[in-house]
C-alpha cells in the first residue's frame, strides 16, 4: 500500500536514530518520521502556492507540539485536552526557528509552516534534538526553497569529559546543557545554560560537537539525494534595484544624518519626516508598492550602518567597537517588594521585583519531561511603551517567553538548594526602555533584585551581547549592540555568567553561520566586559546578599521528621496540621521524605509551629517543660494539651505553689500553661506539674539577674 515507504539508519552519537518517509502526511511538503530510542517524533514543513501580500519580512512560523499522550499522561485542564503550550515547547520552537530560519531566502513571501508533533518520549533520547533533525529533514527533501542541511546535537560535560546526546541521568550530572546546531561549516545556533563553565571548555565542547553533527547532516544529504524533490521557484520580493538606487541617491545623506545619533527618540524624529518626503517623491512612480519603498529606506539605512562599521569602523552612537553604553545600577527601589534591582544600559533599562514564598507556591508543570515543579520562576514583560510605540497588551508572545527563560537559564548555577533557603521565589522583569540588549540587562537587574531580596546566591551574574558585520570574508566583532545594530547586524551573541565563566548563552543570526575563530572572540569580549559589569557597576550597588530577608518577606523555617510521623502532623482529615495553622498563624508544607517547611509572617509564630511538631513527633521527655492549653477539669486536676493529641494530667496539688481548694480557682478550659513533665508511666500516660514548671521558670529568672 505504501510504495514510497522508505527507511534509513545511522548511528548518531552512540545510538541508533531512524528516520521513516513516504508512509505518513503523503500531502504535506516534506514529511518524516524520526525514532531515536522510543522518542518518536513526527516532521512536517509546507509552503503555501503564493507569496503572502503587504508584508516586508519571511512569514515562517515554527511549532513544537508536545503530546501528553507521548508520555501516557492524561491532561489537567478541565476539557482534558492539550491547550497553551508549555513554557519548554515554545522554547524548542524558538530554538528551532532560530536554526532554519537564516537559511530560507530573505526575499521569499511564501508562507512555511514547520509542526514538530511530539508522538512518544524516551526520557533518554531528547525529543527536541530528534525534532531538531526531523525539521532538517523535512525541509531538505520538500519543494520548499532552503538552503540546509543542518544538524544539531546536545552538548554535556559529566564528570570533565564531554558527552554529546546526553541520558537523563548523565544531564542531571552534566555541568552544562548546550543545544547546538550548524551546517557542514558553520555554527548557526547555540542556546545554553552551564554552571559558570571556562570559556575555553565551551568552546572546545561547541567544536567537538560541530563534527558530531556533519555526521548527522552527511545522513540528511544521503535521504535528500535520494527522495528530496525540486525546489519551486518562488516570487521574489527583493527591492528592484531602479527603485533602491534611486531611493539611495534621494536619501542617503537625509538618512545617514538622522542615523549618527545615540538618541534612539531622536534618530526616530528625523527619520519620520524623510520616510513621508520618500514616499511622496516614489509613491506615484511604483503605485501600491509602498511596502517595497519601505524595504528600500530599511535596505539604505542597513547599508549606512554597515559601511560605517567596515570601512570607518564607527558605530551610530559613536562608541568604539568594544565599548559599553553608559551603565547604572541600582536596588531597593519599592519599599514594600521583597527585593528590587534597576540595571539601566543606555537607553535601555530593565527593573526586576523578586518576590518569595512559602514553598509550596511553586510552580506545577504538566509536560512531557522529568521535571514537574520548579520553585525559581522567571517572567520578562515587554510593554509597548518601551519602544516609544503603543498596541494593547496582549499577555506575553514567544519572544517574552524566550527572555524570561535566558534571564532564568543565567541564574539558576547560583540559585541556593531548597535545603539552603526553604523558599519558592518569582522574578518579573519589566522592561522600561528598550534600545537593544533587553535580555541581557534583566539578567543584571534579575542579579541586583535577589541580593536585595537576600536570597543567598553563590556569586553575581551579569549578561552582555556581542555584535557581527561580515562581507565576504571580512568580519568584525562589536561589544554591547544597540537596537539598529542588532537590526542591521549579523549577529546577537548574547552570553550570561559570573567572575568564574558562563552560566548562559543564546545566539540568533542573520547569515550563514559562525566559524569557531568569530565565536572564541565573541566569548572573549563578553567575557571582559562582563567582569566589568559586575566588578564596577553591580557590585557598587550592592555587593553581596542582605544578611537578612525584608520585614515583608514570609520567614521560613525548616526541619526534618520520621517519615512515619508524618501522618501524626497531618492528623485524621488534616485536623492536626490545621490547627497549628489557625492557632500560630503559618502555612506548613510537609514533602514526603519528611521534609517540612513552616512559613509565616513573624519568626515567633514560625517557632511556636516548630516546637508543636517537634512535640508530635518526639515523645515527652520526663522534666521537659510546655506551653500547652487546657482540654478538661476535672475535680482532682485538669487535663493539658502539650501538642495536638498528646495530654497530660496536672493533679491539683501540682497546680499551683500555693494549696488549691478547687480547680476552678486557678484554670478554665482554654487557658494555656507552662507544665513539666513529671511521669510517664508504663501505659504511656504523661503526669504534668505547673507548680515545677513555674519553680523552674522562677529560677531561671533569677538566675537571669544574677
Amino acid at each position: 500500500m505504501f510504495k514510497n515507504y522508505r527507511i534509513w539508519e545511522t548511528n548518531y552519537c552512540g545510538d541508533k536514530l531512524t528516520v521513516e518517509t513516504g508512509k505518513l502526511c503523503e500531502l504535506a511538503g516534506g514529511s518524516c518520521l524520526v525514532r531515536y530510542g522510543e522518542t518518536v517524533v513526527l516532521c512536517n514543513a509546507t509552503a503555501s502556492a503564493k507569496p503572502r501580500e503587504g508584508i516586508d519580512f519571511f512569514p515562517l512560523s515554527v511549532d513544537y507540539e508536545e503530546k501528553l499522550y507521548a508520555v501516557g499522561k492524561i491532561p489537567g485542564s478541565y476539557l482534558k485536552r492539550e491547550g497553551r503550550p508549555s513554557e519548554k515547547a515554545v522554547l524548542s520552537s524558538r530554538a528551532i526557528d532560530r536554526q532554519i530560519r537564516p537559511l530560507f531566502p530573505s526575499a521569499m513571501r511564501n508562507d512555511v509552516s514547520v509542526v514538530v508533533t511530539v508522538l512518544s518520549v524516551d526520557p533518554d533520547y531528547s525529543a527536541e534534538i530528534a525534532g531538531m533533525i526531523g525539521a532538517s529533514v523535512a525541509l531538505s527533501i520538500s519543494d520548499i526553497p532552503w538552503n540546509g542541511p543542518i544538524g544539531s546535537v546536545s552538548l554535556g560535560i559529566v564528570d570533565g569529559k564531554p558527552v554529546f546526546n546526553p541520558k537523563s541521568d548523565e544531564r542531571a550530572r552534566s555541568e552544562m546543557q548546550v543545544t547546538l546546531a550548524a551546517t557542514a561549516d558553520k555554527i548557526i545556533m547555540i542556546e545554553a545554560g552551564a554552571n559558570e563553565v571556562e570559556e575555553d571548555r565551551m568552546l572546545e565542547a561547541i567544536a567537538q560537537g560541530h563534527e558530531q553533527i556533519k555526521q548527522i547532516i552527511k545522513f540528511i544529504e544521503r535521504i535528500k539525494a535520494e527522495i528530496g524533490r525540486g525546489k519551486f521557484v518562488y516570487e521574489s520580493r527583493e527591492v528592484p534595484a531602479d527603485l533602491y538606487e534611486s531611493v539611495k541617491e534621494f536619501a542617503i545623506e537625509k538618512v545617514r544624518f538622522a542615523l549618527d545619533t545615540d538618541d534612539k527618540n531622536i534618530r526616530d524624529e528625523r527619520l519620520n519626516p524623510i520616510k513621508d518626503e520618500i514616499h511622496a517623491r516614489f509613491d506615484p512612480d511604483y503605485p501600491e508598492q509602498g511596502a517595497l519603498i519601505d524595504e528600500a529606506v530599511y535596505k539604505l539605512q542597513k547599508y549606512i550602518v554597515r559601511r560605517w562599521l567596515l570601512d570607518d569602523g564607527k558605530r551610530v552612537d559613536g562608541r568604539g567597537l568594544d565599548e559599553i553604553r553608559p551603565l547604572a545600577a541600582e536596588v531597593a527601589l519599592l519599599p514594600r517588594v521583597h527585593g528590587s534591582g534597576l540595571f539601566t544600559r543606555g537607553q535601555t533599562q530593565v527593573l526586576t521585583v523578586a518576590t518569595l514564598g512559602p514553598v509550596r507556591e511553586a510552580q506545577l508543570l504538566d509536560g512531557i519531561d522529568d521535571e514537574e515543579e520548579k520553585r525559581y520562576m522567571h517572567q520578562y514583560n515587554f510593554p509597548s511603551y518601551s519602544v516609544g510605540e503603543t498596541r494593547p497588551n496582549r499577555g506575553p508572545g514567544r519572544r517574552e517567553i524566550g527572555h524570561g527563560a535566558l534571564a532564568e537559564r543565567a541564574l539558576l548555577p547560583v540559585i541556593p538548594s531548597v535545603e539552603e533557603f526553604p523558599y519558592a521565589f518569582r522574578l518579573v522583569s519589566e522592561v522600561l526602555s528598550s534600545n537593544g540588549s533587553t535580555s541581557q540587562g534583566a539578567i543584571c537587574a534579575s542579579a541586583l533584585a535577589l541580593m536585595d531580596a537576600g536570597v543567598p546566591i553563590k556569586t553575581p551574574v551579569a549578561g552582555i551581547s556581542c555584535g557581527l558585520i561580515t562581507e565576504g570574508e571580512r568580519w568584525m566583532t562589536m561589544l554591547d549592540i544597540q537596537g539598529v545594530e542588532d537590526f542591521f547586524g549579523d549577529m546577537d551573541f548574547k552570553v550570561g555568567g559570573s567572575r568564574k565563566g558562563i552560566t548562559a548563552i543564546q545566539v540568533d543570526i542573520k547569515n550563514d553561520g559562525l566559524t569557531l575563530e568569530i565565536i572564541k572572540e565573541a566569548f572573549e569580549k563578553t567575557r571582559k566586559a562582563r567582569i566589568y559589569i559586575l566588578d564596577e557597576i553591580m557590585a557598587r550597588a550592592i555587593a553581596e546578599p542582605r544578611k537578612e530577608l525584608s520585614k515583608y518577606a514570609p520567614k521560613t523555617l525548616t526541619l526534618k521528621i520520621p517519615v512515619d510521623k508524618i501522618r501524626e502532623v497531618i492528623g485524621s482529615g488534616g485536623k492536626v496540621i490545621q490547627k497549628i495553622c489557625e492557632e500560630c498563624k503559618v502555612k506548613i508544607d510537609i514533602e514526603d521524605d519528611g521534609s517540612v517547611f513552616v512559613s509565616s509572617a513573624s519568626i515567633e509564630d514560625a517557632n511556636s509551629a516548630v516546637d508543636i511538631i517537634n512535640t508530635i513527633v518526639n515523645d515527652p521527655e520526663v522534666g521537659a517543660i510546655y506551653k500547652g492549653k487546657v482540654t478538661r477539669l476535672m475535680a482532682f486536676g485538669c487535663f493539658v494539651e502539650i501538642a495536638p493529641g498528646k495530654e497530660g494530667l496536672v493533679h491539683i496539688s501540682k497546680l499551683d505553689t500555693k494549696r488549691v481548694e478547687k480547680v476552678e480557682d486557678v484554670v478554665s478550659v482554654g487557658d494555656e500553661l507552662l507544665v513539666k513533665v513529671t511521669e510517664i508511666d508504663g501505659q504511656g500516660r504523661i503526669n504534668l506539674s505547673r507548680k515545677d514548671a513555674i519553680s523552674a521558670y522562677n529560677s531561671k529568672k533569677r538566675d537571669g539577674k544574677k
